[in-house]
């Protein structure tokens, strides 16, 4: 008997009929969001599920679904899954490491760039009909990027491919802190030095966060932070929503107490705090720091080819290639 799988969000199709090969699939082609009751009810019988950010997996949906073996997440990110009640319940968890990595960097770039030169207000005023030449000489100045000092917090795989970026490609001073420094031919390789937070925060002209949402990074960013930045500074955000707290940034850009934000994420995204979108200096996007169609297809193919494996078929059947609680695998399901 075959095994059946859910696939909770739209995906590309012709991914998905890989799973249709090895298994009976659901899945839900019109993107409904759905609650976790609906979620639930659509996993009665399930052994697999293709998940992602907005699909909450806790102990309460696990142990309503007794069948389920593997939940397979797109994205790095995880902080919608309960690992521990996962793994307590043999319930095997993969994500998709490694394969957005350049391409969330070149957004994160792209972001901090973005307010650094102030490219949204300036097509809001586009927009509105005006033009340079009406107004004055010293409008809409931005902050340049090029020999200016980068401060990156967390230098993890994306981290680091920032750095390089702004160490090789526009001259920048890279400085970083992470929770242990990198070997120093790491170091060297992004260009980048170690320093303490609170230097990080005071010397950084741009400020990039990388780091991965956990309860000691829960506003690892707050008003204490944001009040040692530059006022020239900026604050770009591809982490994950609630390390930054948003309303003290709003409140800091509102005061201009840095010059500008570019963020990705959000504290209880959807929803953004309302003083953000208030604020004129601030760059949003929706949480699409990996939006590539190429970068997506990868991330949807290594779901699946976790799922298969996860599940007992294809060639590398019980290996999936990125579990997040691997010690599963060594124990009966």
């Amino acid at each position: 008997m075959r095994a059946s799988v859910l696939v909770t969000r739209a995906s590309f199709p012709d991914i998905v009929d890989r799973l249709r090969t090895h298994f009976d699939v659901s899945d839900n082609p019109s993107d409904t969001l759905w609650t976790q009751d609906e979620l639930i009810e659509r996993l009665q019988g399930k052994d697999g599920a293709m998940t992602a950010g907005s699909d909450r997996i806790d102990a309460r949906l696990l142990d309503a679904c007794p069948q389920l073996k593997a939940v397979c997440n797109i994205g790095v990110g995880y902080n919608n899954v309960d690992v521990a009640a996962c793994t307590e319940r043999g319930v095997l968890l993969t994500n998709t490491p490694d394969v957005l990595t350049d391409t969330t960097a070149d957004f994160g770039f792209a972001l901090m760039m973005a307010a650094a030169r102030r490219i949204t207000e300036s097509e809001r005023y586009v927009r509105d009909g005006k033009w340079i030449t009406t107004g004055r000489f010293d409008m809409l100045l931005g902050a340049d990027i090029h020999g200016a000092t980068l401060g990156i917090l967390g230098m993890g795989r994306i981290g680091q491919s920032i750095a390089k970026r702004g160490a090789h490609g526009f001259g920048m001073k890279v400085i970083y802190h992470n929770r242990t420094p990198l070997a120093p031919e790491v170091e060297a390789q992004c260009g980048a030095r170690y320093v303490e937070k609170s230097a990080l925060m005071r010397e950084s002209d741009h400020l990039i966060v990388v780091v991965p949402y956990s309860a000691s990074s829960h506003h690892a960013i707050g008003a204490a932070e944001l009040r040692q930045m530059k006022s020239s500074a900026t604050l770009t955000n591809i982490a994950r929503g609630g390390v930054v707290d948003d309303a003290a940034l709003a409140a800091v850009l509102k005061e201009g107490g840095i010059a500008a934000a570019g963020l990705d994420v959000f504290e209880g995204e959807p929803r953004i705090h309302p003083e953000l979108l208030a604020c004129s200096n601030v760059v949003l996007t929706p949480h699409i720091g990996s939006a590539s169609v190429a970068t997506r297809r990868a991330m949807a193919r290594l779901t699946v080819d976790n799922l298969v494996a996860a599940l007992g078929a294809g060639p590398d059947a019980g290996r999936p290639p990125t579990p997040v609680n691997p010690e599963v695998l060594r124990t009966p399901a």
